[in-house]
């Protein structure tokens, strides 16, 4: 597989110009982790009957279906253009994703998968494979410190906060914008990497993102779009065009999901 730094630097680009024409953020579809969790949370068992590393969980077939629907949507026009740029996080599920999005027209076929270390999923440490239930049970002091401290900054041991997964994809945005400055680009990643990357692009602070949060989890394969306006900032800016847009599932008759990672006990 492609890797990020693998691909050769482009022109210089003008200050006008150092962002992405247009740039999405996915978050993977469905995995088989979302419904191990499910079915562990119904059964009030403390950790998630899985014998894999989460790096490792593959998409639910119902995930495959919702990645097809995703390629097929862009596909079909309902963009001004497929992205030019595909980048996604090393775990299976966000791989998968991007892969059966290209295969089913999303972007050209001989398009590369370009993997980044720096978009994997949050690392949840001591907390990894717990259900919420679980957590309580087994990890009181971990619940009490996260109760205490907020989800924003709680690091378990082992793990990362969010403020650790901003300060990666703070270096991965200033990689894509010397690289890919005036191309579309698609980002394939998890629910927390959507969240974190709207924190950076959109200048929030702690309370701002987590009330988004709260409104409800980013769904599978929802699209969230960024384009680059010349006039915004004193050099132009990325902004907001739409988010957890669930569009390619609805015109494909595909379900939408909106469930979680299967950590979700360690970020709420």
């Amino acid at each position: 597989m492609d890797r990020l730094a693998d691909i050769p630097s482009q022109e210089q680009p003008l200050a006008s110009t150092r962002w992405p024409s247009v740039l999405w953020v996915v978050r993977h579809g469905q995995s088989a982790g979302n419904v191990a969790r499910d079915a562990a949370t119904e059964q009030g068992l403390a950790r998630i009957p899985l014998t894999h590393r989460d790096v490792d969980v593959p998409l639910s077939d119902l995930g495959r279906q919702q990645a097809a629907a995703l390629g097929r949507w862009f596909a079909e026009a309902h963009e001004d253009g497929r992205p030019e740029v595909l980048l996604a996080s090393p775990y299976v599920r966000a791989v998968e994703t991007a892969r059966l999005f290209r295969e089913h027209g999303g972007c050209a076929p001989d398009e590369p998968v370009c993997i980044d270390e720096r978009l994997r999923e949050k690392e949840f440490g001591i907390l990894d494979g717990l259900t919420t239930s679980g957590i309580h049970q087994l990890q009181p002091d971990q619940a009490e410190f996260r109760r205490l401290l907020g989800k924003f900054y709680h690091r378990p041991p082992g793990g990362e906060s969010w403020v650790d997964v901003i300060f990666r994809l703070r270096a991965l945005l200033d990689t894509v914008s010397l690289h890919h400055a005036g191309r579309r680009v698609m980002i394939v990643a998890h629910q927390v990497v959507v969240l974190c990357l709207r924190y950076i692009i959109e200048g929030l602070d702690e309370a701002q993102v987590l009330a988004i949060d709260r409104e409800g989890d980013v769904a599978n394969c929802g699209i969230t779009e960024y384009r680059f306006d010349p006039e915004a900032g004193h050099h132009g800016a990325l902004v907001l065009a739409r988010y957890n847009v669930t569009a390619p599932m609805v015109a494909d008759d595909t379900p939408v999901t909106a469930a979680p990672d299967k950590m979700v006990a360690a970020r709420g």
